[in-house]
């Protein structure tokens, strides 16, 4: 078999070689985390800050080509740690300001840029029109941003946009695969869970020292105190919000593998590191995800979810009444009650209200990069909050890039929500409620870009490649 058949994504991944096994694609992790642990602990940080991403982006190649399940496997869990893996070095070996490191899963994900190139003259043939027109619409601001702002700008912005529309792509266009894709997606977001919960927890109730670090350094105050009990969770990642965004996805997905022994545990850690976040929108995002799910399930799987729920709830809820989780989870909830006195309510509005006519004043747009301007004081990028992914849409794209780019979003949940070949597969429904969740926010933050947007593109892609294995099983049924 030629280098070109093996590459093909026409071929599933067992079609390939079914004899191969993973065993060059652990050596090449594994090597990869014994350095990354040697230079840690011989003192050598620089070193791992300027060699990590470089190592990582070749084992990417490598899973990309040879071992594409345990590629996607891989890209999540770089986006899961990369930011604590920042934190402890920056701790360790001294404050680096830039945070290169950071650009390591934007790296490994933009190998998915050669599964839309070869897959875009057939892609309208396939139903990926959506993601096709999201991401020329991501191009078109790369040209006007171009104009308008300098060039590292713009492409540091692009890369936030247009790289989780590439990884979603490529998940669609594997649909094939879809049964692999689906088990790894689970066993990936069910860890991760865990993980990310248990350490959340830790987080709040010790504050390790070079999260302490971090946040005195960024002196970001909306992020609680550097000290125990005072931090407002964000565990792995680097802001709560993102946090919130991976503990919603991973705890929805949870309801369709409650028989897995860790389903437990991992819920219990998911839920209160989730409510520790104290993301409220995440929250209402959870709970219309919830709503989605048992809504277009088969009646024998809603008893079963509902049966899930029951339990799950038996073994959550006595955690969130004990201190020193109750107080202050109750609070924040008390906050829905009273939102005209909620400080963060009003800036929100304050902020929304201020630049709606800012934002849809151009039909144009901005371009790619305006959403970033230089500090004439300190030189430094600093954001322009918007704080919607609407308004950030039509600033950054104007009408001409936004209407293409959010209706090709809403699009694909209406191709999502229609039909009942899914009503049987549980992940699937959990997938297009995951990414009915998030876009349902986006009044509120932009989920679209960076890591929240891998979720919700993500998600996106594998319910696509769902519902079309799921409308190819049923032909294939029915004898066409």
């Amino acid at each position: 078999m030629t280098y070109r058949q093996a590459f093909s994504n026409d071929l599933s991944p067992t079609e390939v070689s079914p004899k191969r096994q993973p065993l060059l694609a652990w050596l090449a992790i594994g090597s990869l985390v014994l350095f990354s642990v040697a230079c840690y602990f011989g003192g050598a940080g620089n070193l791992l800050r300027q060699t990590f991403p470089l190592l990582s982006f070749a084992v990417g190649v490598l899973l990309y080509v040879r071992y594409p399940i345990l590629y996607i496997g891989f890209t999540w869990w770089l986006w899961f740690l990369i930011a604590l893996i920042r934190r402890l070095i920056d701790y360790r070996s001294g404050w680096d300001e830039q945070g290169l490191i950071l650009v390591t899963p934007f790296l490994v994900s933009l190998l998915t840029f050669v599964t839309f190139v070869r897959h875009l003259p057939k892609a309208y043939r396939m139903g990926g029109l959506p993601f096709i027109m999201a991401a020329f619409a991501v191009f078109y601001g790369l040209l006007v941003g171009l104009v308008n702002y300098p060039p590292i700008v713009v492409f540091r912005t692009v890369l936030d946009w247009i790289t989780p529309i590439l990884f979603g792509f490529h998940l669609f266009v594997h649909w094939r695969d879809y049964p692999i894709y689906r088990q790894n997606t689970q066993t990936v977001f069910i860890w991760g869970v865990l993980v990310m919960g248990a350490y959340g927890v830790m987080q709040y109730l010790i504050a390790p020292e070079w999260d302490r670090f971090w946040l005195i350094q960024t002196k970001l105050t909306s992020m609680g105190e550097p000290k125990p009990l005072g931090i407002r969770v964000w565990s792995t990642m680097h802001s709560p919000s993102p946090f919130a965004i991976a503990m919603l996805a991973g705890l929805l997905l949870l309801f369709t593998t409650n028989k897995q022994p860790i389903s437990l545990p991992a819920s219990a850690v998911g839920y209160l590191s989730f409510l520790l976040s104290m993301a409220r929108s995440a929250w209402g995002g959870w709970l219309l995800g919830l709503v989605s799910l048992l809504a277009n399930l088969k009646p024998k799987l809603q008893m079963r979810l509902m049966m899930t729920i029951l339990i799950l709830s038996v073994c959550v809820v006595p955690l969130l009444t004990i201190e020193p989780f109750a107080s202050i989870i109750q609070q924040r909830f008390q906050s829905f009650s009273n939102l005209e006195q909620d400080q963060s309510y009003r800036d929100r509005s304050t902020n929304y209200s201020q630049n709606i006519n800012f934002a849809l004043s151009s039909a144009l747009g901005r371009g790619m990069g305006g959403t970033w301007v230089i500090d004439p004081d300190t030189g430094k990028l600093q954001p322009v909050v918007l704080d919607s992914g609407i308004l950030d849409s039509f600033f950054a794209l104007g009408w001409f890039g936004a209407l293409p780019y959010l209706g090709s979003m809403i699009l694909l949940l209406y191709n999502l929500y229609q039909g009942s070949e899914s009503r049987g597969d549980s992940f699937a429904n959990a997938a297009r409620s995951i990414s009915l969740a998030i876009f349902a926010q986006l009044i509120f933050s932009s989920l679209t870009i960076s890591f929240s947007g891998m979720v919700f593109w993500g998600f996106l892609g594998i319910a696509m490649a769902a519902k079309k294995y799921n409308q190819h099983q049923v032909t294939a049924e029915k004898g066409y």
